[in-house]
């Protein structure tokens, strides 16, 4: 039989469960870059603005770690290049690892992927539709961005070499993705040795791009290529053959990992556990945390090295702005008032908050994951109650958010404090403007009970709630969106602590809102039936 056959009708598949995350994400990455370059001349406009923002990130090793190298600061393109680049490969990189995992190592972990195989399809039918579906998402997102920045006045091919950078780590880490999904048996550890290659290369292209004498690292990641493709600054075509070899080759390593295992396994198996259950197993609580402990403890670890690398960033905030007065208003409307680093230290509190929500988002999926594996309905066969065992995990979103937020906030005002030389100011401040966000946190993570309450074959629509969420505030304020649009958010309404004094009105608000959908969500889940 033809291993490729009912492509089509898996792909179809594919796309119908996902008509509404794939554009969401598609259009948010596409759109942004092009409507912040429209800003650029208001920022910048004359060319002494220009000259010293190029003078301040050429000189700062703390920017080029987070934003990658600065060719060319003196336009619009070049600035929107050093601007994005970076952080859209990371998001197109997490939005094709779950697209691929999604449609595999899930369907073959919730059993339907047997089902499928037992009709008539090829044996690298599901892996050839999830591959396609992941690369014309990508493909699509390039396009849009390269419309979009064309649209907005700038060069034709800039624009190409930027859209094209977006396609390509797509590419390559929907490769990733098709190789871990053949190396583990669960798609939480799929995903999880994904995004850690993910975050490798996050690291290698920092590190290679603010130290000159490694400068080289930043050609092994493939997060760095796009912006080493120099859009706007003299485009380098030829960087384009190294992701497309990277993702042949994985692609390959892909199809041939596939018949060397069984339908459901993988080729390094799952160890067997002990034939005699652990005593801590023996309330809901305790198998949640055996569940949920390796999520976060990854978590937990991936917190803390963020923070301390944008505690680190801080002081050296200035040279990321330059002197100019329009990109130092759009920074205090985004994060306070009263001072640049209070205003960044507010910023970067916000961002955690928002990665919060996701890992809240991510906790409350496991409870649909374990519906849809039929792991549920056996265990409330027993004297287990529903409530009982969806308030175990929700101690997780919940708790586990807010011990992120902690991690967090403690480690910034750690580095902070030590660049420079006080800590005991430091740390408090930042813990408190860090924790601020934990009800807004929880508003996203009660959203997402709500679905599982009521419409749980919805339940991925969380993704888009805490993604629309995070684009709002995070570009919002310097798009200077309409306020309606920005108080959809609910980080928009979390108090810009340290330097905006904490009021205690929106913080109930958002409160009393998580509270009354996690009620909801639990009250809908008590009555509707398992499955």
């Amino acid at each position: 039989m033809n291993p490729f056959v009912g492509t089509g009708h898996l792909m179809r598949l594919a796309l119908r469960r996902d008509r509404v995350v794939v554009p969401i994400w598609a259009v948010l990455i596409g759109v942004i870059p092009a409507a912040s370059a429209g800003s650029y001349d208001t920022f910048y406009p004359d060319a002494a603005s220009r000259a010293s923002l190029t003078a301040g990130a050429s000189s700062n090793p703390s920017v080029a770690l987070l934003y990658g190298p600065a060719f060319d600061l003196s336009t619009a393109g070049g600035f929107t290049a050093w601007r994005f680049c970076t952080f859209l490969a990371l998001f197109i990189a997490l939005a094709c690892i779950f697209t691929v995992t999604r449609h595999t190592r899930q369907e073959e972990e919730t059993g339907r992927q047997e089902l499928l195989s037992s009709g008539v399809i090829g044996r690298y039918t599901a892996l050839t539709a999830a591959l396609l579906v992941s690369g014309l998402a990508s493909l699509v997102t390039g396009l849009i961005a390269i419309a979009s920045l064309v649209a907005s006045g700038l060069p034709t091919a800039g624009s190409i070499a930027f859209g094209l950078g977006i396609v390509l780590t797509g590419w390559v880490f929907t490769g990733v993705s098709a190789v871990t999904v053949q190396l583990v048996e669960y798609s939480r550890t799929a995903n999880g040795l994904a995004c850690a290659v993910l975050g490798v290369a996050f690291l290698l292209r920092g590190v290679g791009d603010s130290a000159k004498d490694v400068s080289w690292l930043s050609w092994i990641s493939p997060l760095g290529w796009s912006a080493q493709m120099r859009p706007y600054a003299g485009e380098r075509w030829w960087v384009l053959a190294m992701p497309l070899a990277t993702t042949v080759v994985l692609c390959g390593v892909a199809y041939w990992l596939l018949p060397r295992r069984d339908v459901g396994l993988s080729v390094f198996p799952a160890r067997p556990g002990p034939a005699t259950a652990s005593p801590r197993l023996r309330s809901p609580l305790g198998l949640a945390w055996r569940l949920h402990r390796g999520l976060l403890i990854g978590w937990i670890a991936g917190f803390a090295v963020s923070g301390a690398l944008f505690g680190a960033l801080a002081s050296g905030i200035g040279g990321l702005v330059g002197n100019s007065e329009q990109v130092r208003e759009s920074f205090e409307r985004l994060g306070g008032s009263a001072g640049l680093v209070d205003a960044y230290v507010a910023a970067i509190a916000g961002i955690a908050g928002m990665i919060a929500a996701v890992f809240a988002v991510q906790a409350n999926l496991r409870m649909r994951g374990e519906e849809t594996a039929v792991r549920l309905e056996p265990l409330l066969a027993t004297r287990v109650r529903r409530l009982q065992w969806a308030g175990s995990h929700l101690v997780f979103s919940l708790l586990g958010s807010a011990l992120l937020l902690a991690v967090f906030g403690t480690f910034a005002g750690l580095l902070h404090g030590l660049r420079i030389s006080n800590v005991s100011g430091e740390v408090p401040p930042v813990l408190g403007a860090t924790m601020a966000q934990l009800p807004a946190v929880w508003v996203v993570a009660g959203l997402s009970m709500l679905l599982f309450g009521f419409l749980p074959k919805y339940m991925s629509v969380s993704w888009s709630v805490a993604s629309l969420s995070l684009a709002i505030a995070l570009y919002g304020p310097v798009l200077r969106l309409p306020q309606p649009v920005l108080d959809i958010s609910p980080f928009t309404h979390v108090p810009k602590l340290p330097s905006a004094p904490l009021t205690a009105t929106p913080i109930l608000w958002l409160t009393g809102i998580a509270l009354v959908t996690l009620v909801a969500g639990l009250a809908g889940f008590r009555r509707r039936d398992i499955g």
